[in-house]
């Protein structure tokens, strides 16, 4: 069984979001915040070894406030994130202990996750080096162009990319050190460009990733039909309070 160390960029700006109060990540979800529900489902895995919270510098004594037990009880390592999503993952991955095999990259602001798409997705990148989950495109797609249709795209063979992202460690590091600055919207971009194929594990629309607000209400739904998370690490002892009390 590989050791797996999980890093969750949570330094966005939240832009779309649109609260005043709070950023989609730390945003109040069945009880307690969003990245909450995605770090219990790796902590509670006897196969990760460490989890790694980024956040941006102004939140940083905020969340110390907010979730301070949290992170000192469940063993939470946090680090301060950079300008771009890039720049945080990479900061994350300084981070990483020296014992780790396989590095997995999850947005803090997807916390539905179950079981058995992270058992998919591990065993995948274990075999293959790389592996991501996604979806097959379901929509019809259109390009636009000032506000005009120019093309009606063919979703066939393409797939729409989720986390969480599974790297070999060495793979990823390499990945990260040609980045040069080079802006990437996922890991698996960057893995790409370093000339690794990347395996696709089928996930599911319940993986849904919070945007908006309306998605919190969306979420508080697909959280009550997921299975709960198997506990074979340790377990949360936060897993009913409201942290926000």
């Amino acid at each position: 069984m590989s050791n797996v160390a999980v890093i969750m960029p949570a330094a966005g700006a939240s832009r779309r979001f649109h609260d005043k109060n709070y950023k989609k990540p730390f945003a109040p979800l069945a009880g307690r915040a969003v990245w909450l529900h995605a770090a219990e489902k790796f902590l509670n895995r006897s196969d990760v070894k460490q989890v790694i919270v980024v956040i941006a510098d102004k939140d940083t004594e905020e969340f110390q406030r907010k979730f301070g037990a949290n992170i000192a009880i469940l063993g939470i390592d946090v680090c301060r994130g950079g300008q771009e999503r890039a720049d945080s993952v990479e900061k994350g991955l300084a981070k990483v202990k020296p014992d780790i095999d396989l590095i997995a990259v999850h947005d803090a602001a997807r916390p539905c996750l179950a079981d058995k798409w992270i058992d998919a997705v591990f065993e995948a990148a274990a075999k293959d080096g790389a592996a991501i989950l996604a979806i097959p495109e379901t929509a019809t797609l259109k390009r636009v162009n000032q506000g005009k249709i120019t093309e009606t795209v063919n979703r066939d063979a393409l797939w729409q990319a989720q986390t969480p992202q599974v790297f070999r460690r060495d793979w990823l590091v390499e990945a990260y050190a040609a980045r040069d600055g080079k802006n990437a919207t996922d890991d698996a971009a960057l893995i790409e460009m370093a000339g690794h194929p990347v395996s696709i594990v089928e996930g599911s629309p319940m993986n849904l990733k919070i945007t908006t607000r309306d998605d919190l209400k969306l979420a508080e739904q697909v959280l009550k039909i997921l299975p709960k998370p198997k506990l074979d690490g340790f377990a949360n002892p936060f897993a009913g309070d409201d942290m926000w009390r």
